[in-house]
């Protein structure tokens, strides 16, 4: 692995996943060519998804013919986590124009080092706890009853597990794609001997 620290061996594209705390660097080799980085200013929004008031914006600096964009610790400490819609444009610095050339998504996650909560996935909580529900409803046979008045119906075991396999195959899909980012098999991979 090549020490990250150092501009050359910057990404050349956006990260999917950005920790809070961590040092952010990636460069854009590719747009020097139509947009002379003397000319233009490359810069970065994004919105938190669920609140659009929550916004990160970042300004890429020239480096020889490349963009860089270079975000410190500190800065990227007090992301808030969740899922971030970016886009990515350029604008023209003799005129202020602005084109969007690019947009996608971050997700950033909580520093394990400072963060007090849970670090599981809504998907793998979920599954922990239908099989928690389904373990204590293995015993009772009772799906609804009625006491001064007041009812309860509980959800029915076939609806309960059908939950459990969606949340189950989120989970196992966030598991595959981990793998594949730690260039670890994912086991979706079939082989076939002929």
């Amino acid at each position: 692995m090549a020490n990250l620290f150092y501009t050359t061996n910057a990404a050349t594209i956006e990260p999917e996943k950005i920790v809070a705390g961590d040092r952010l660097i990636w460069k854009r080799t590719d747009l020097n060519a139509d947009y002379d980085n003397s000319a233009f200013t490359l810069k970065y929004s994004a919105r938190l998804e669920g609140s659009g008031s929550t916004e990160i914006e970042i300004t890429a600096s020239a480096s020889g013919d490349d963009y860089l964009v270079e975000v410190a610790s500190a800065t990227t400490a007090s992301y808030t986590v969740g899922t971030y819609r970016w886009q990515m444009y350029i604008t023209r610095n003799s005129d202020s124009q602005r084109l969007t050339l690019d947009s996608g998504t971050w997700e950033v996650v909580a520093n394990r080092d400072a963060a007090t909560t849970d670090p599981r996935s809504h998907a793998r909580i979920m599954v922990e706890k239908i099989e928690s529900v389904l373990e204590g409803r293995a015993d009772a046979d009772v799906s609804c009853y009625s006491i001064n008045g007041r009812s309860l119906t509980k959800i029915a075991i076939p609806e309960l597990m059908e939950w459990r396999d969606r949340y189950k195959s989120d989970y196992l899909r966030e598991v595959r794609k981990e793998r594949a980012r730690n260039g670890i098999a994912t086991g979706s991979t079939v082989l076939v001997k002929f």
